[in-house]
């Protein structure tokens, strides 16, 4: 049918399965503000909040991009360029999405509800700021650093400060690997008169604002352990999380980013993972008396 053909089409257009990035992000704010694990409810319906918040925004971008996208040689064969999908379609992607979300959070307290717009708003925003600021990759970083003060929220009904340290650590990580991936673009960014670090500051400078970036996430993590009083465990953890993204760094430099792709998708994907169990195993077999 071609209805089934155009949504697989559009499931692997917004790459659904990289929803894994932030997930674990929201599960750590969720177990975090539980105290240890929320129940089965809450998870679920996190998790669905996180994939269809998500694709709603993954396919307004590719909507809103397609001219752009068209533009680009990295881009053109995506499904909207190619004419694989209508833009009218993907726009009630988007609203279907958007719907299940707005749906997904009332089911988990009425706070989730009233902020849900206010998350898709974020979300959406950011797939316009690369047209007039060069630090969009902060906005794209910010779109998934509210995922673990949404899911605190989920939980608990009120947000806490604290966690804001997670939002933080979140958006740095989020925009510095933004960076170094918007490297590919660089040529094509400045030809279309587009906003980006690379296209800005070269890719030296970008590399080096993305290590910064970095270190600062690693800075927001130290941060976090403290303020909760998380264990050794989650403190391995963090470390984990540092030797991951030196590799990271390692494997790409201004010189050679043919191996940014794995960089990007592989090694960030194990961060977030790994990070997750690290902490949620700390909050299980040492309950942080911050939370108690």
């Amino acid at each position: 049918m071609a209805l089934l053909r155009n949504v697989g089409t559009t499931l692997e257009m917004i790459k659904w399965q990289h929803s894994i990035f932030v997930l674990p992000f929201a599960m750590i704010g969720a177990v975090l503000a539980a105290q240890g694990l929320p129940s089965g409810a809450k998870i679920a319906w996190i998790i669905v909040c996180m994939v269809t918040a998500r694709s709603a925004a993954m396919a307004f971008n590719r909507w809103a991009d397609a001219d752009l996208d068209a533009s680009n040689p990295r881009t053109a064969s995506r499904a909207i360029p190619a004419g694989l999908l209508s833009r009218n379609f993907v726009a009630v992607f988007v609203a279907i999405m958007a719907g299940l979300f707005i749906v997904a959070a009332a089911q988990l307290n009425r706070e989730a509800l009233l902020l849900s717009p206010l998350a898709l708003a974020i979300l959406f925003f950011y797939s316009y700021t690369k047209r007039f600021t060069r630090w969009s990759h902060l906005f794209l970083g910010l779109a998934m650093g509210i995922a673990p003060a949404a899911a605190w929220i989920a939980v608990r009904g009120a947000l806490d400060t604290r966690i804001l340290v997670l939002t933080a650590a979140v958006l740095f990580w989020g925009a510095g690997f933004d960076v170094l991936y918007s490297c590919q673009d660089v040529d094509h960014d400045r030809s279309a008169k587009l906003n980006s670090i690379p296209s800005s500051l070269g890719l030296e400078g970008a590399f080096w604002l993305a290590r910064a970036m970095h270190l600062l996430m690693i800075g927001m993590l130290v941060w976090l352990a403290k303020i909760f009083s998380l264990g050794g465990i989650a403190w391995s953890g963090i470390a984990l999380v540092a030797v991951l993204l030196l590799c990271e760094h390692l494997i790409v430099s201004p010189r050679d980013i043919r191996r940014l792709n794995a960089a990007f998708f592989t090694m960030n994907g194990v961060i977030a993972v790994l990070f997750f169990f690290f902490v949620a195993a700390d909050m299980l077999l040492h309950r942080s008396p911050a939370l108690r």
